[in-house]
């Protein structure tokens, strides 16, 4: 019997091809010999997504025109094709996949990697073969062998490959109908450059862009409140009065009623200690851990999930696109007999661990697909760790802290809460004081060490004190700024932001919009495509993001609510209770309804105006050649006028070097940049120079010393 494995990448083959006995490198795949499979065996392997839906004008030629009269874009039925970059690839894949008895799918353990396969399957016109599945959340050489012992049938999972294709043609739908749909209506009102949306960045863009505009159009209001420093015969402590006052006569006049003066004589009313534990974080889910590092190092999401995918196939950590907290007993054992190396790693010792499993981290009926991200069984020797960058070892790290948690025992400390009267008004205190570290003798220095210890003096019920009345004032303050971080937690948690009880549990139920494989790559597209910008860790939306946001703020489409139904109804493809075919009816409705009713939100006042600022924010400079506004396109500066014939552009990049904008603002307004460092010759070595418009009105360098 020949079997072949399909992997979805060269990284992830190789992992599979080292945990078998004997294996040999042909040109886009493996040749292996072990006792697990009988007879004739290879490992080959994808580009990720080596099939894609086809653009819309394979379907009808007309529909490459970007216009009103095209849409709605609806195939009869979709049609796939493999790039020209990677045909090579995809040949050497379905001559093996059509040649096997067995085809075992070995792409990632989820939604999307099943597409991956199964589309890859398909387009080979290999689906009537034998499919087995194999599920494994590490890379190391015991969990890959054990996998492959007990591969799962392929049937099993064939739900999830439907949920998964309906969900790539949905985002086909909307991006290819609605993207032209709202680019053609702004580019009426003046604008350039496509407006890309989308079933879940849309929605999220709508969420940044409310944000924003509570924060600029807040009004900071006053407010008044009334402390005070109380002195018992042990020391002193401060009290805090539990109103706020919205005026400083309202505060003075409450004084006065009570008869408050400046050396106010008062009595202890109650003092209560109470013993309180906390329990360690629990384990880190994917979007937990983005936000956290996004925190700690100002990583993004992207760039966090690339270093946890590396730490996977480096093969010391487990599969990172999770949406799980807790492990089950198996992974439990193995952590807890490693867990000397990992208070080694990290230079603690936990005193008295804990070597039972705690249902707040292990419960393998919360476990699903994946259970958390943690070490592997294999704990990797400093020269190892050594090899990894920067952020993949903080990675490491904070993963390896938030484990070690889970056998550390609970911190413990004493808060103390003392009411004080004077003359009838109550000023509560609260104090703590630790009595066991417990986990947190795991905390970094990059982790939040909120509630710090505050002791107080002994006081008793009745003890006569003295206090020294000190009123403050303060100013109420916008919400916070998402960074990217706050941000995949807000969509994670979106169904906090919505009023309607039903949205809330629709959104509880899909945990939020979007999914932990995805939320990363939707913020990339979002600044990708000049949506939102981010700034020192602060995510803004560009004025192209508002004038989309305004454009789609009375549809559907800024709904997360409306995303969320859309995935809730996924969820029924992959149970099995809901069918692609009702889905995409629904959508191909939603889509109708969106052309029919658009163009009357886009008429409005406040689009007209935001339009003229996104046109004044896109110009840089005026065209040397027929004066016209050049404005950023992208990927490069264009003329305005290239509708009349002028062809006057300005490349973003120029030998390697990516140009400042002000340097394009300089280059226009003078015909000529102060000196540029960073330019790149072919052999690699780098150089300065100015750059300037010729004779010709083409952009050449000036070597000139001057």
């Amino acid at each position: 019997m020949k079997t072949v494995i399909l992997a979805e990448k060269p990284s992830q083959a190789k992992a599979y091809a080292e945990a078998m006995q004997k294996s040999k490198k042909q040109d886009g795949y493996f040749e292996i010999q072990d006792p697990i499979f009988h007879g004739e065996t290879m490992i080959t392997w994808g580009f990720g997504h080596l099939v894609s839906p086809v653009s819309p004008e394979i379907y009808k030629d007309e529909w490459k025109a970007w216009c009103l009269g095209n849409l709605p874009m609806i195939p009869e039925r979709f049609q796939y094709e493999v790039t020209a970059d990677k045909k090579k690839q995809f040949n050497v894949v379905a001559k093996l996949l059509k040649s096997a008895d067995q085809i075992v799918i070995g792409t990632d353990a989820d939604r999307e990697g099943e597409n991956i396969a199964r589309s890859i399957i398909s387009h080979a016109n290999a689906e009537k073969k034998t499919i087995k599945r194999l599920w494994i959340n590490s890379l190391e050489v015991a969990e890959v062998r054990k996998g492959f012992e007990n591969l799962r049938p392929g049937e099993d999972f064939y739900t999830s490959y439907l949920e998964a294709q309906t969900r790539q043609k949905s985002d086909w739908l909307v991006g290819m109908n609605i993207s032209r749909l709202y680019t053609v209506l702004l580019q009426e009102k003046g604008l350039d450059g496509p407006f890309s949306v989308g079933r879940v960045q849309t929605p999220t863009l709508y969420m940044i862009y409310q944000r924003q505009q509570e924060i600029e159009n807040f009004k900071p209001e006053p407010f008044y409140e009334v402390f005070a420093d109380i002195q018992s015969k042990n020391g002193t402590f401060q009290g805090k009065y539990k109103e706020r006052f919205s005026t400083k006569e309202e505060l003075q006049a409450l004084l006065q009623k009570k008869g408050i003066i400046q050396n106010q004589p008062g009595v202890i009313q109650t003092v209560e200690t109470k013993e309180k534990k906390q329990a360690a974080p629990v384990l880190f889910s994917l979007s937990d851990l983005q936000s956290q590092v996004n925190k700690a190092y100002k990583a993004s999401p992207a760039e966090t999930l690339e270093a946890v995918q590396a730490l996977y196939e480096a093969k010391i950590l487990t599969y990172p696109r999770t949406d799980c907290h807790h492990i089950t007993e198996g992974e439990f054992g193995y952590l807890a007999n490693n867990l000397a190396s990992y208070e080694a790693h990290l230079g603690i010792t936990i005193e008295n661990p804990l070597l039972e499993p705690r249902k707040r981290f292990v419960d393998g009926k919360k476990v699903q697909e994946h259970y958390a991200i943690v070490p592997t069984k294999r704990v990797p020797k400093n020269d190892e760790l050594a090899k990894l960058n920067p952020l993949q070892k903080n990675i490491y790290e904070m993963v390896l802290r938030r484990t070690v948690g889970m056998f550390a025992p609970d911190y413990i400390f004493d808060e103390t809460t003392i009411v004080t009267d004077l003359n009838g008004l109550l000023f509560k205190t609260v104090g703590k004081v630790e009595k066991h570290n417990g986990w947190r003798c795991l905390l970094s220095n990059h982790d939040t060490k909120e509630d710090e210890e505050t002791t107080l003096p002994i006081v008793t019920n009745g003890e006569a004190v003295t206090a020294t009345i000190k009123p403050k004032t303060g100013e109420t303050k916008p919400p916070a700024y998402f960074t990217e971080g706050t941000l995949i937690t807000a969509m994670k948690n979106a169904g906090k932001s919505v009023e309607s009880k039903e949205d809330k549990e629709i959104l509880k139920e899909t945990e939020g919009i979007g999914t932990e494989a995805t939320r990363a790559s939707i913020l990339e597209t979002l600044k990708a495509q000049s949506y939102m910008e981010v700034s020192k860790n602060k995510v803004v939306v560009t004025e192209k993001g508002k004038t989309l946001c305004l454009a789609i703020a009375k549809t559907q489409l800024s709904s997360p609510a409306f995303t969320a139904e859309w995935e809730s109804y996924l969820k029924k493809i992959h149970d099995g209770s809901g069918t692609q075919e009702v889905f995409l009816r629904n959508m191909e409705r939603f889509i109708r309804h969106l052309i029919d009713t658009a163009r009357a939100t886009i008429d409005s006042e406040s689009i007209m105006q935001q339009v003229g600022k996104t046109v004044s924010a896109n110009a840089v400079g005026q065209c040397p050649i027929c004066g016209d506004v050049i404005r950023d396109l992208g990927k490069f500066y264009g003329c305005r006028g290239f509708k009349n014939g002028c062809k006057f552009s300005i490349p973003k990049k120029i030998a390697g070097k990516t140009l400042p904008k002000t340097a394009v603002q300089s280059l226009l307004s003078k015909k000529k940049t102060a000196k540029i460092k960073g330019f790149k010759k072919k052999d690699g070595k780098t150089f300065e120079a100015a750059l300037m418009i010729d004779a010709e009105n083409k952009v050449s360098f000036s070597f000139d010393k001057k």
